[in-house]
């Protein structure tokens, strides 16, 4: 393979790793869903080697584990690691905020305000990829106004991680909604010099994903805790369907895929069958 075809090679898989890393941010690909290279390089039409490669990159973003016996599924945190890692991102954030120089210089403002009028174009039209690339560029910018290169890649890093937490609301056009305006906050309190208004909206910017997570996660706990209940007093598993939770999926409709997310804990280790076939099985996306 030459230098040209490398290069070519390459941008393919970047590609594919962006459009997976999005569907993935965006609840399309569910946590514990399956990642079946030959549906992906159908979908996409490159080869198998290059979803390998996408994938393999995705695991070093920690959006992705090897599942024994299964192969590659969508990474799923547990409440614990979201809440050590938003920990983490909280004073990392918060710092960055500190150091962000105060007046800022009148490019940093441009800047912010050109990325912005995209994000809030694209929530307005409802397009969720869009509105999550100009949320990440937003906050690239944002960030490295503080002038430390380091501690960004550290904070990019750490936001990478979590894409599956914030899937819960990375699509719902009310969280969309609220960052929005939550940035153009931000820009605000930075033309004022506010850094004390800055940073506690850098703060308050991380908790709906946190915490959305977070709860449907716990709450699908207590119900496997009312299905083994339901099961020792003698009742059948199938007399009852599985509830429907109200978790966003694709155009934030509810979603019975994250019920399969603790089915072992639902079922006593039994498969259900009203789920089969479902796990690994790729959407079209637009």
């Amino acid at each position: 393979m030459d230098s040209v075809e490398r290069q070519a090679s390459a941008a393919r898989v970047k590609q594919v790793a962006n459009a997976l890393e999005e569907e993935i941010a965006l609840g399309w690909l569910q946590p514990r869903e399956r990642l079946i290279e030959e549906d992906i390089a159908s979908r996409f039409e490159v080869k198998r080697h290059v979803v390998r490669e996408a994938i393999a990159e995705l695991e070093r973003m920690g959006l992705v584990e090897r599942v024994q016996n299964k192969g590659a599924a969508v990474r799923m945190l547990s409440p614990t690691e979201v809440r050590q890692i938003y920990s983490v991102r909280e004073a990392l954030e918060t710092l960055a905020a500190q150091q962000i120089p105060l007046p800022p210089l009148p490019e940093t403002i441009t800047t912010l305000i050109e990325i912005q009028e995209q994000h809030a174009a694209a929530v307005e039209r409802g397009d969720s990829r869009a509105a999550f690339r100009a949320n990440m560029a937003f906050h690239s910018a944002l960030f490295s106004a503080c002038g430390n290169p380091h501690l960004v890649e550290i904070i990019q890093s750490l936001a990478q991680k979590v894409h599956g937490a914030r899937s819960f609301t990375a699509a719902s056009p009310m969280h969309l909604a609220k960052a929005r305006d939550e940035h153009w906050a931000m820009i605000e309190a930075i033309k004022a010099s506010g850094r004390e208004k800055l940073v506690q909206l850098c703060r308050d910017h991380l908790n709906p994903s946190r915490d959305t997570y977070i709860a449907s996660l716990e709450g699908i706990v207590r119900l496997a805790k009312v299905r083994r209940l339901w099961q020792s007093l003698g009742h059948d598993h199938d007399a009852q369907p599985v509830p429907r939770l109200p978790l966003p999926g694709r155009n934030h409709q509810p979603s019975r895929l994250v019920v399969s997310l603790l089915q072992p804990e639902l079922t006593g280790g039994r498969t259900d069958p009203r789920g089969a076939g479902r796990r690994g099985q790729l959407r079209d996306h637009p």
